[in-house]
Formats: structure tokens, C-alpha cells, sequence
């Protein structure tokens, strides 16, 4: 089958109409006429009453990107008047069909509500990021907009609410509140559809059903128009990217708009991008006793620091680690050094975090997160990156900007990125199942070799890794913070396979 013939690579409703385009220039790119006469021929043999045979403007619609509920019946008709009535083929485009609008109903789903969720989960610090928050979404500012980004797991939602919930305190009752969770890093589940968030908030602002607007532009215009002059706050939980965002954003002055995202929204004109860290030491262990229990941390607060330390001080690790050590009595907290830390914190949460940036990742830099687990917890510069691949500067360049974009890596200095540590531990666990040894000692052997040409002191050690023991760059020196454990732990680590 020629290539042009397989949709199996569409993934969205517009990407099925762009293979559809591209299918009719391959069947010599008959008129609209041409193929609505064929679909005329095709359901008159078929026995179809005329009544049902569409318009020459219907079929043309059929080519249009950006509809939302597309007439199935009428797109494999167009299918067939292409490539005539070869079952193999019109097969392929069926079942590509089927899942396309499966994703399309499932991003018409969508969790938006009229009031802040409940049950905020527990919260420290963050004084600075509040105040610098409070100041952009200030009333008198001409747009009224906040983008909070970072990595998995960086307590962003906890913030946004946080900050929600101070802006309404002592406000009058009937402002407006909306709230939506827009899935741009759901693991199960497509980034919701802003036509649906939209027709949601329409119908929750007072839209009834047959005044609401079809086409998405409509839907953005009246939700607009009803927001006007209301000082209406509007959450928008982690959203995708700056296209699913704008038609949400009311851009009204008054209105105020908070915004999370795994991202960096760069394409969002008008809107305060403030980075979410992870938490400041002090906070971090506040956090921690805060989930734990006082109680709990009390007998040994040197090591409750060091396990916040090993974790980066990242809030979901803390309070899965928190959790787990009220719900575990009988561990100490000694027992908690780097091994089952690690493993307890990727186990009930982190890791799911994680691996839903890590899917929507293009494939270079997919792979480039998992070689990267071979170069020490320490900063890498985009030479050392490329050695890994074994590819040029400029790809490698490219792959780190992807990763800091998605908050994977962190940029330190020009030219100079670090992994969080547990960003770093994921990526252990994939190195061996995604990478084949063979390609592994490949890229250690390079980036040895590059330690060489720029005279680094780089003394080889060895790994385990998938069963082979290993050259690889001999890791930094202990910190401070993990000298006391255990000395089989501070040993080396084993790569999981």
C-alpha cells in the first residue's frame, strides 16, 4: 500500500483530514464535484434514499480542519470515491477513523466546575512566589494572567489553589469562580478539548443549550462577553501548551486567570510565567512533618533534613515519603537511606509523574533523558550531551532545549543543564529497558572519550549495567548530607533494569 494510503499515523481529527488532503492529490485530485457525484453513484447502488446523498458543500466540508463532530459516514464515502472499493484499504481508514474520534470523545470530557476543588492538600512556604503572584494579578493591570510552571510534582496545583483561595478571601460572594483540569500531562487520558471546557463554562455562566455556540471562536466570544465586568477568577490546571490555553484565557481587565503547566508557555503573550522550584530546604522539611506527623520526625530531625535532601526537596516525593512514614510505624527514620527512598517514592507516585512528561517527549529526546543517567548526578553541558548520542552539537543543543522546556532538565549557567535527582533515578530505571547494552557501552565509550580530549580528570568506574559491568565517569564526591548512611549504599548504585 502506498505510504500516502496509511492514516495509521493520525492521531487527532485534523491530522486525519490533513492524510485525507493528501490522499486526494494522490488519486489525481479530482474537484468536489467530481467526488460528490461518486458518492452520489456509490449510495445509489448502495440503495440509499436521496434525501441522504449530501451536498457538493457538505463533501467540501469534509477537507476543512477544525471540526469537532465530523459525519463518519461521510468521511469513508470520501475514502471510497478516492480509492474505489478495495476492503484492505478502506479498512485501514476505517479503524484510523474509529480511533480518532475515540480521542476526540475522550478529550470531550472534561472536569470544570463553578467553585475550587475541595480538599487542598497540605501546604508550606512559598512566601515569595505568593507575594510576586498577588503583585501580577493586581487589579488595575491590564491583563490579569499567571502561568505557574515546573516539573512533575513541583506543587504547582497546591499553589495555584492556594493562591486562589487568598484572592477570594474577603471578596464579595458573587464573583464568578471557574475551575478546569485540562489533562496536558494526564497518563490515561488526551488533553481536554477547549470547545468542551468552554461549552462547560457557557453552560455554568448561564448558557442554555440552544444559545450555545457551535464553532470554538463563538464559544470563546460569548464566554468573553459574560465575563466582562464580573472579576471573575479563573483556574486553568495544568494545560497542554499556549493553543489549548488561548481560547480560555478571558483577557478582559478584572478578570483574573491562574494558570499550571508542565510546560514553558513561551507562546503566551501578556501572562507573568513564574518557575515553581522545588521547595527550600526548610520548607521542604516542614512539608515533610506536616504529612509525617511531628511526632514522627521528632527522634531524629538530622535525618528527616537528609531524606528531604535525597529526595530534591520535590513536595509530591515529600508527602508520598511523609505518608508513608505515618502509615509505617515501625521504620525509623534511618531506615529510609537513598535505596528504598528512591524506589518508595517512584513507587507510589513520582514515577507516574514522570513517566506522562516523558510520553509526550519527541523520540531524540526521550532517548537523550535516558543517556543521561549514565553522566553523574552533576551538571552536563551540550557537548558532553552529544557524545552520549553520538550525535552533532546542533541535535544535542536541540534535545536539551526540548527537556528544559518540559522541565526535565534544569538549565544552571549557558550551556550547562542538571537533572533532578529523582528526574535522574527514572531515568535509570528506563536506560536498561529502553536502551540495549550494546548501545549503552557505545555511549559510555564516547563520553569517556570526550572526557579525555578535553582533559578532564575522569577516572572510569564500573556499573551494572543490564547484566554487563561497565566504564563509566566515576561519580562526585559525597555531599555532606550523605555521609552517615549506610556504607553498602553509598558503595554505588545499581542501574535497574
Amino acid at each position: 500500500m502506498p505510504q500516502v494510503l496509511d492514516p495509521g499515523k493520525a492521531r487527532t481529527m485534523d491530522e486525519f483530514i490533513a492524510e485525507l488532503r493528501l490522499l486526494k492529490a494522490w488519486a489525481g485530485n479530482p474537484s468536489i464535484t467530481e467526488i460528490t457525484r461518486r458518492i452520489h453513484r456509490d449510495w445509489q447502488r448502495a440503495g440509499r434514499p436521496r434525501g441522504e446523498w449530501p451536498a457538493r458543500s457538505t463533501v467540501g466540508n469534509c477537507f476543512q480542519v477544525g471540526r469537532r463532530r465530523p459525519n463518519s459516514d461521510l468521511l469513508l464515502a470520501v475514502v471510497q470515491a478516492l480509492v474505489g472499493t478495495d476492503e484492505a484499504v478502506l479498512s485501514v481508514w476505517r479503524q484510523t477513523l474509529r480511533a480518532v474520534l475515540g480521542e476526540a470523545e475522550a478529550a470531550a470530557r472534561v472536569s470544570a466546575y463553578d467553585r475550587l476543588p475541595a480538599g487542598l492538600p497540605a501546604f508550606v512556604g512559598r512566601t515569595g512566589l505568593i507575594a510576586r503572584a498577588e503583585v501580577s494579578l493586581a487589579s488595575g493591570r491590564a491583563v490579569q494572567a499567571l502561568a505557574l510552571e515546573g516539573m512533575a510534582g513541583a506543587g504547582k496545583t497546591a499553589l495555584a489553589l492556594h493562591i486562589a483561595h487568598r484572592l477570594l478571601a474577603g471578596e464579595r460572594t458573587d464573583v464568578p469562580v471557574l475551575f478546569a483540569n485540562l489533562r496536558g500531562s494526564a497518563p490515561q487520558a488526551p488533553p481536554a478539548d477547549p470547545a468542551a471546557v468552554l461549552e462547560t463554562f457557557l453552560r455554568l455562566l448561564g448558557t442554555t443549550g440552544d444559545r450555545m455556540p457551535y464553532g470554538l471562536d463563538a464559544r470563546a466570544a460569548l464566554y468573553r462577553q459574560l465575563l466582562a465586568g464580573t472579576d471573575a477568577l479563573v483556574v486553568l490546571d495544568d494545560a497542554a501548551d499556549e493553543e489549548q490555553l488561548r481560547p480560555l484565557l478571558p483577557g478582559i481587565p478584572g478578570c483574573r486567570t491562574v494558570i499550571t503547566s508542565r510546560c514553558a508557555l513561551t507562546g503566551l503573550g501578556g501572562a507573568t510565567r513564574l518557575p515553581v522550584p522545588p521547595l527550600a530546604p526548610n520548607d521542604s522539611f516542614e512539608l515533610l512533618r506536616a504529612t509525617a506527623g511531628a511526632d514522627r520526625i521528632a527522634p531524629d530531625v538530622g535525618a528527616a533534613r537528609r531524606i528531604a535532601d535525597l529526595l530534591g526537596h520535590l513536595p509530591l516525593a515529600l508527602s508520598v515519603i511523609g505518608r508513608h512514614m505515618r502509615d509505617h510505624p515501625a521504620w525509623i527514620l534511618g531506615d529510609y537511606y537513598r535505596e528504598p527512598l528512591i524506589t518508595l517514592a517512584l513507587e507510589d507516585g513520582v514515577r507516574t509523574a514522570l513517566s506522562a512528561s516523558d510520553a509526550r517527549l519527541p523520540k531524540g529526546a526521550r532517548r537523550l533523558l535516558r543517556l543521561l543517567a549514565l553522566h553523574p548526578v552533576q551538571e552536563i553541558d551540550a557537548a558532553a550531551a552529544a557524545a552520549l548520542l553520538g550525535e552533532p552539537s546542533a541535535a544535542a543543543e536541540h534535545h536539551l532545549a526540548t527537556l528544559t522546556t518540559a522541565h526535565l532538565i534544569e538549565p544552571t549557567a549557558p550551556d550547562r543543564f542538571r537533572l533532578h535527582p529523582l528526574v535522574h533515578a527514572y531515568a535509570e530505571e528506563r536506560l536498561c529497558i529502553d536502551e540495549p547494552a550494546s548501545r549503552i557501552h557505545q555511549a559510555l565509550v564516547r563520553l569517556l572519550e570526550h572526557g579525555r580530549s578535553r582533559n578532564a580528570a575522569v577516572r572510569p568506574e564500573t556499573r551494572t549495567i543490564g547484566g554487563f559491568r561497565l566504564p563509566m565517569p566515576r561519580q562526585p564526591a559525597e555531599t555532606a548530607g550523605e555521609t552517615r548512611l549506610p556504607q553498602h549504599v553509598r558503595a554505588g548504585r545499581v542501574l535497574a533494569a
